[in-house]
């Protein structure tokens, strides 16, 4: 699964250079995301503008919008086939905006996290779905307002990810990530949720600080002072 990442980039930059539309007014360089948390979308190619949508992914039939906390991560072996997932995957994808994720290495009890990125340093964009929500009858849940949420896609590892994990998310990188948008054949949009090659990512042990998603700051993604991997 991926259940951290950052996006640590200025707005105007990573406009340039990811040819995107409008960007959010609040937007903030951060570096612990986590999931139920708000996270930089696209879902439309035209306008390529980026919007906020919660991080756990809550479909339009829902009972209870709780369940979001459960779908944080969507397998790529299964997701055009599961009902949760497969009306998004064929109508509403987006892409995720990124420049890193974070990865734990299971070391008996303990847990040690690492920090990936792309070996240039370029952001990028997770593969992703989103749904629009709303509550199913006012005398259930009143007051409780609609939400639009979403999900990111996860693949198999490369044999960057493999030595600290099973699995990666789906990384697209900005010449083919419009593709995810903007292509309708379910065959070729699966081709796509693939891992990247060997060697495209780096990898550092970093803090265990990044455990909590109350701790942020650049000095998240440094080498850890621990014995490195």
């Amino acid at each position: 699964m991926c259940g951290r990442f950052t996006m640590a980039i200025d707005s105007e930059d990573l406009r340039t250079r990811l040819a995107l539309g409008q960007m959010p007014l609040d937007w903030e360089k951060r570096y612990n995301i986590a999931p139920s948390q708000d996270v930089p979308t696209v879902p439309f190619p035209e306008s390529r503008d980026v919007v906020w949508m919660k991080w756990g992914l809550v479909p339009f039939w829902a009972k209870d919008p709780s369940i979001g906390y459960k779908m944080i991560n969507a397998r790529a072996e299964t997701v055009a086939e599961k009902p949760s997932y497969r009306n998004s995957f064929k109508n509403k994808r987006c892409l995720i905006l990124a420049d890193g994720f974070y990865e734990w290495r299971k070391d008996g009890k303990l847990s040690t996290p690492f920090y990936f990125q792309l070996e240039n340093g370029e952001p990028f964009a997770f593969a992703g779905l989103w749904d629009d929500w709303e509550p199913k009858g006012v005398s259930s849940m009143p007051g409780l307002p609609g939400l639009t949420s979403c999900t990111l896609i996860t693949t198999e590892a490369n044999e960057d990810v493999k030595p600290i994990h099973p699995r990666m998310p789906v990384v697209l990188r900005k010449e083919v990530m419009w593709d995810w948008l903007e292509v309708d054949n379910p065959l070729a949009l699966q081709s796509m949720l693939k891992p990247l090659p060997a060697g495209s990512l780096s990898r550092i042990q970093v803090s265990r600080e990044v455990n909590s998603p109350q701790n942020q700051g650049e000095h998240l993604v440094e080498p850890s002072q621990e014995t490195l991997f």
